[in-house]
């Protein structure tokens, strides 16, 4: 039994007991895709934006892959083809439901926790999703004896954050930090990530500028609310979900952009009227979503960064003119070499 109980701890250095040495976790094949690594991860939140990049590159290593969903299964039927046949195993849950997320957990050696809320709803609260959410998923992890907690909260999340547009500040930020404290209460080893804002494909930073109710002029006759002291105080640090994604599989970005600078990038102004329409569809923006918008992205002394992990980060220059295309006016044309002037990146903010 001891040299099992050694051989297990091979690909489980963290822990070695009984339950640890079925048959089935023990790694097999020379590793990548078609083979299996040993590790069992949970992903919840993997049908939002970030969530397939995470996915993705566990597949890739030969993870096996619970996805949990709430909701249409539909919506996350693209990770199929993110791993290997029957590596990637979806689950449906629902956040207040605990039998359902003991399940998605019950044979992971990993547990990701990717889920937070953008703009709340009748169902469900930031205090919902954030704080209450994020600590019933780190107790659940620690009683079914996950080995590793990876919990994804936000950069600027603080207990009180200044307000800008609105006087007691974001209600997102405020919550993001009582779920960082809660589970650190509940899962002390869980390794909490801070990301600012990503951008990629189908992300909620460079589609928010470059949506047509955002940089059309006059549309409607509606009202549009200016950017607060024009831009000039805020100063945003953007990161490329797809280095993210390399962060969390080894365990931020080097652009510093003065929201000013990158107005004249990206031509924008928000309208309220339209805003207040589209919303019960699917609001791509609300009053939280405003706030933090003017909130300057500020490190944490101390913490480490996904530099410090070995990942080289891409500069949003490098990856903007790809990641808006789809906005792009007549974009189909096919312009000749040098016909329309390259602009320039936005400069840093020092």
């Amino acid at each position: 039994k001891q040299q099992q109980c050694q051989a297990v701890q091979l690909h489980q250095p963290h822990r070695c007991n009984s339950s640890a040495s079925r048959l089935t976790d023990y790694k097999r094949g020379k590793g990548g895709r078609s083979s299996f690594s040993g590790m069992v991860a949970t992903v919840f939140g993997c049908s939002g934006f970030f969530g397939k990049y995470v996915v993705n590159r566990l597949g890739k290593m030969g993870c096996q892959v619970i996805c949990p969903y709430r909701g249409d299964p539909y919506d996350v039927k693209e990770l199929k083809l993110m791993g290997d046949l029957g590596q990637i195993l979806f689950l449906p849950i629902h956040l207040e439901d605990e039998a359902s997320l003991r399940k998605a957990m019950q044979y992971s050696n990993v547990v990701v926790n990717l889920i937070g809320k953008n703009n709340e709803t009748r169902n469900f609260s930031f205090e919902d999703v954030n704080y209450l959410g994020a600590q019933r998923i780190a107790r659940l992890a620690k009683e079914s004896g996950v080995e590793k907690l990876l919990h994804f909260s936000s950069l600027n999340a603080c207990p009180n954050p200044a307000g800008h547009v609105l006087p007691e500040g974001s209600e997102f930020l405020r919550t993001k930090f009582k779920g960082e404290m809660a589970v650190r209460e509940e899962f002390p080893e869980a390794i909490v990530f801070r990301p600012a804002d990503m951008f990629g494909q189908l992300d909620h930073f460079l589609t928010l500028y470059a949506r047509p109710y955002r940089r059309v002029a006059g549309l409607g006759g509606v009202t549009y609310i200016p950017l607060y002291k024009k831009g000039r105080t805020t100063v945003k640090q953007p990161v490329f979900a797809s280095d993210v994604g390399d962060g969390v599989v080894l365990r931020y970005s080097p652009s510093n952009i003065r929201l000013t600078e990158f107005n004249r990038t990206l031509p924008f102004k928000l309208q309220m009227r339209l805003i207040n329409f589209v919303r019960p569809v699917s609001p791509p923006y609300s009053l939280d979503r405003i706030e933090r918008e003017f909130v300057t992205d500020t490190l944490t002394p101390g913490n480490p960064t996904l530099a410090d992990l070995g990942v080289q980060l891409t500069p949003l220059e490098h990856r903007i003119h790809w990641e808006i295309k789809p906005y792009r006016l007549y974009n189909y044309y096919w312009a000749s070499i040098g016909e329309f002037p390259e602009p320039d990146p936005p400069p840093l903010a020092h």
